[in-house]
């Protein structure tokens, strides 16, 4: 016999099986769907709310303000989740909305003892993350299951408001202590940078003039005292030499009063003179080749030449007077000593002297400030090394101190950029909303399980008893049944009540079928609708 013979063959087989246990498939089928179907809608509906949250980044460019607050937002979101649902604040959220009081018995029986673990389990907190930064939190959901959905809804409302809140809390505490330790730490490094900044005080005060800051003005004024030293030495020989200049004279007046006689000096005095400024003109003419004017050898030499010229026309006045009275005695001849020429000669000889004194003793004390100052500069290198060691404390006190301080301005402006609400923010992008249709049961799935549960016991009840009753229903089953082979088989023929019977038998069959089709349509259908 071809194969495509005997597979139609067991196709009939098995529509033959279903023929005649027909009662058996269908009660069976429509039984276990209606009993899970009823099972579904006995169980007590949950509403799921549901929320999402915007994660604002901080309004504030991070260029101008750095954010105190550097916890990885994952981190900080889980540690806020585990403050939230702490047993204290969802303890005081089930006394609020009087949570699990009004559940059924056995909804009781199958949830946890514990309210609050119940509640934490009600709870579903989903991160989403940025498509083009896998790594980037942008958001999270809030989902809250309860019996109602005015009861889902207020409870979601109550655990945003709680994120929101505990996440503006937490960031202010976060930056508000952060200012305050450094604060601290700042007072701190102040108490040291002062004690520091008495240190190289005293120091510099102790060693004032010697200090390595000093060096260049002290070189300087080094100078500028060899300098005045020089000048001041010259001033001395100049004024020495203007002494014995006057000496001279003096002695000249002198010595031509002894062997000529008051007039005859007087005559040849001038003369004198006239030499002497003759030998100045010619020294003054060689330093004014080599000099200024305003070369202290010049300008002594012009002072004497003035000086001179002076002692000539009081001399010549003298000479005139004298020679305009009558020739007399020895009394009438005056004295040299008290002719105005040698007094004033005397005085500028006096002042000489006194001049010479003040010209040795700035020398004198010239010469000391220039030791002294040498003094200070021999010891530069050994004070510099002295403060090189005191200041090294005082430095890295400094920068520890400027540091602390731009980091307490910086955290300043964090935290008040947080009382602001201008940083990182929670905002609601999606409220929590109402459910229309209960998150569980989900009834369609009831139901199409009952289905399918319904159909496998249909057809294992079938398989049972098409195997534990053993009949001959058509010729071929006698085939392996008996060692010979049938050859003529008799059909059945009904008589005209028994077709009357399989009439009615067929159309209550095609009358269950379609109630049963109908109603398990009609339910399925509901339960779409209804969720």
């Amino acid at each position: 016999m071809p194969e495509h013979t005997q597979t139609s063959r067991d196709v009939m087989d098995y529509w033959a099986i279903a023929r005649r246990r027909f009662w058996w498939i269908s009660i069976t089928l429509f039984v276990c769907w209606a009993a899970v179907w009823g099972l579904s809608w006995s169980l007590p509906a949950t509403y799921q709310s549901k929320a999402l949250i915007l994660v604002e980044q901080q309004k504030v460019p991070e260029n101008y303000v750095a954010a105190n607050v550097t916890v990885d937002l994952q981190d900080r979101l889980q540690s806020m989740t585990q403050q939230i649902l702490s047993r204290t604040r969802l303890q005081t959220t089930i006394d609020r909305f009087h949570l699990f009081s009004s559940r059924p018995a056995i909804v009781r029986l199958t949830e946890a003892k514990d309210p609050v673990d119940q509640m934490r389990s009600d709870i579903k907190i989903d991160l989403v993350r940025a498509s083009d930064h896998p790594g980037e939190l942008t958001a999270f959901k809030i989902q809250y299951s309860a019996s109602s959905p005015e009861l889902a809804q207020q409870v979601n409302n109550e655990l945003t408001s709680l994120f929101i809140d505990e996440n503006l809390k937490d960031q202010q505490q976060q930056s508000e202590s952060t200012t305050t330790f450094l604060d601290s730490q700042l007072a701190g490094a102040r108490a040291n940078l002062e004690e520091q900044e008495a240190k190289v005080r005293a120091f510099k005060s102790a060693h004032f003039g010697d200090l390595p800051s000093q060096m260049q003005t002290n070189i300087q004024i080094l100078s500028g005292l060899q300098a005045q030293l020089q000048t001041t030495q010259r001033d001395l020989d100049g004024a020495q030499q203007q002494k014995l200049y006057l000496v001279s004279l003096l002695q000249q007046y002198e010595s031509q009063d002894a062997s000529q006689g008051g007039a005859g000096s007087m005559a040849t005095s001038p003369d004198a003179l006239d030499k002497e400024l003759t030998a100045l003109r010619l020294r003054l003419e060689d330093a004014r080749a080599k000099y200024t004017e305003a070369y202290p050898d010049v300008v002594i030499l012009k002072d004497r030449i003035a000086q001179a010229e002076k002692l000539k026309e009081q001399s010549e006045k003298e000479i005139a007077a004298n020679a305009a009275k009558e020739p007399g005695g020895a009394d009438s001849q005056p004295d040299v000593a008290s002719t105005p020429v040698v007094m004033q000669l005397q005085s500028q000889r006096k002042a000489i002297q006194l001049e010479i004194g003040n010209y040795q003793k700035q020398v004198k004390d010239v010469t000391a400030k220039i030791a002294e100052y040498r003094s200070r500069l021999n010891l530069t290198p050994e004070v510099e090394q002295e403060l090189a060691d005191v200041s090294r404390g005082y430095e890295e006190t400094k920068a520890n101190y400027n540091s602390l301080l731009q980091k307490q301005m910086q955290s300043q402006l964090a935290t008040s950029l947080e009382q602001r609400q201008q940083g990182e923010q929670f905002r609601i992008l999606d409220p929590p909303n109402l459910p229309l249709r209960p998150s569980s049961p989900r009834h369609l799935l009831w139901s199409l399980g009952g289905l399918g549960l319904g159909a496998s016991l249909a057809i294992g009840l079938v398989a049972l008893l098409e195997l534990t009753q053993v009949r001959v229903w058509q010729a071929s089953n006698l085939q392996g049944l008996v060692p010979v082979r049938v050859l003529v088989a008799l059909p059945h023929i009904s008589t005209p009540g028994e077709d009357q019977r399989s009439g009615i038998v067929r159309l209550a069959k095609i009358g269950a079928v379609a109630s049963m089709v109908v109603l398990m349509l009609a339910g399925n259908l509901y339960a779409l609708y209804k969720g």
